[in-house]
């Protein structure tokens, strides 16, 4: 069996050592690739369960980190944020070529395009969204001391950290001069937060990184931890808006990430998210537009990343080879909302 990213032959005899209760694996398929981490759906012979892997080739410093992830999801179940079960972790690269982990594989999709909210309708699809704000909220809320997580990470001075890494990040990845890119770091810098409140953050929260039962709609579990730190949970607010697709915005629909699943008729507007989201949460959102600003900028970085590893072919899946033009738009957004404020 031939599948990129996988040793299947040491795969399985991994499994069958550690983790012989889920039965002998039968089969894998790719579930998703190429953007991020790679996503595989294994098929044994009691249970299906779901690998956790870097993508393949140019991998950051820092990023796409399987220990991180399992370690906030091994923390998380069982609290009230839904996550995936951890089943099992493997440090060792050769197995299957990098770290990796297996989780229990989750009855519900990545809903990433408002087509496929059409059968429940604005009402429910009104609640969905409504709850992905709630699910934020909960995350925010978590009492990550007692969770085990007090040292995974330092929220002191966490957005000037940010900031010098994603601009590291940018370093690494870029290959072509982008001027407003040097212009908004300078902006961003001068307005980057005395203090900060502390809490636990996804670093990359959207619908399509939750799981979705959609009828009714409910979020089974949050996915995609690899960016989840202790931070300032304004910024995970801010980098979620920044994905927000608002009716009339034509320029958002040129940037090929997180679909158009906020246009499904009833999904709350980018505004009326960051409001509910106040009213669970009870955060002032005074600052909300420096936070999507830097939202845009990180984004911008990741797409660069994204493309950087397009143009070394080292992606799997398709649909890469217009997303680097998302780049100067990304910035450019940016510059806006400093400028005038969030949408």
């Amino acid at each position: 069996m031939t599948v990129p990213g996988i040793d299947w032959p040491r795969l399985v005899a991994w499994m069958g050592e550690h983790v012989p209760s889920a039965g002998e694996p039968v089969s894998v398929s790719l579930i998703s690739g190429g953007r991020s981490n790679l996503t595989y759906l294994v098929e044994t012979a009691r249970r299906s369960v779901v690998l956790r892997r870097p993508p393949l080739g140019h991998v950051l410093p820092t990023a796409h980190d399987m220990r991180r992830e399992w370690r906030v999801i091994s923390a998380l179940h069982g609290t009230p944020v839904p996550v995936p079960e951890p089943v099992a972790f493997c440090a060792e690269e050769e197995v299957i070529g990098a770290p990796f982990y297996l989780m229990g594989y989750v009855e519900g999709a990545a809903v990433r395009n408002r087509q496929e909210l059409s059968t429940p309708g604005p009402e429910e699809t009104r609640r969905l969204s409504q709850r992905l704000a709630e699910v934020l909220a909960e995350i925010h809320a978590v009492d990550y001391r007692a969770a085990g997580l007090g040292d995974f990470g330092r929220p002191d001075g966490y957005m000037t950290r940010q900031l010098e890494r994603w601009c590291q990040q940018w370093e690494r990845s870029a290959d072509r001069h982008e001027p407003a890119y040097d212009a908004l770091v300078a902006r961003l810098r001068a307005r980057l937060p005395s203090a900060s409140a502390a809490a636990l953050v996804h670093g990359d929260y959207r619908l399509d990184n939750t799981l979705v039962r959609p009828d009714p709609p409910e979020i089974l579990a949050v996915v995609d931890w690899e960016m989840s730190t202790l931070g300032d949970p304004l910024a995970d607010l801010g980098l979620t808006l920044t994905y927000w697709h608002d009716p009339g915005d034509e320029e958002r629909a040129s940037i090929p990430v997180a679909g158009d699943v906020t246009l499904a008729p009833g999904f709350l507007n980018a505004a009326e998210f960051a409001a509910h989201y106040a009213k669970v949460s009870g955060r002032d959102l005074g600052d909300l537009d420096f936070y999507v600003a830097f939202g845009n900028f990180k984004l911008a970085v990741i797409v660069e990343g994204i493309h950087a590893r397009f143009r070394q072919g080292k992606t799997v899946g398709d649909g890469f080879e217009r997303i680097g033009a998302a780049v100067p738009t990304l910035l450019a957004r940016a510059h806006r909302t400093l400028d005038d404020g969030p949408a």
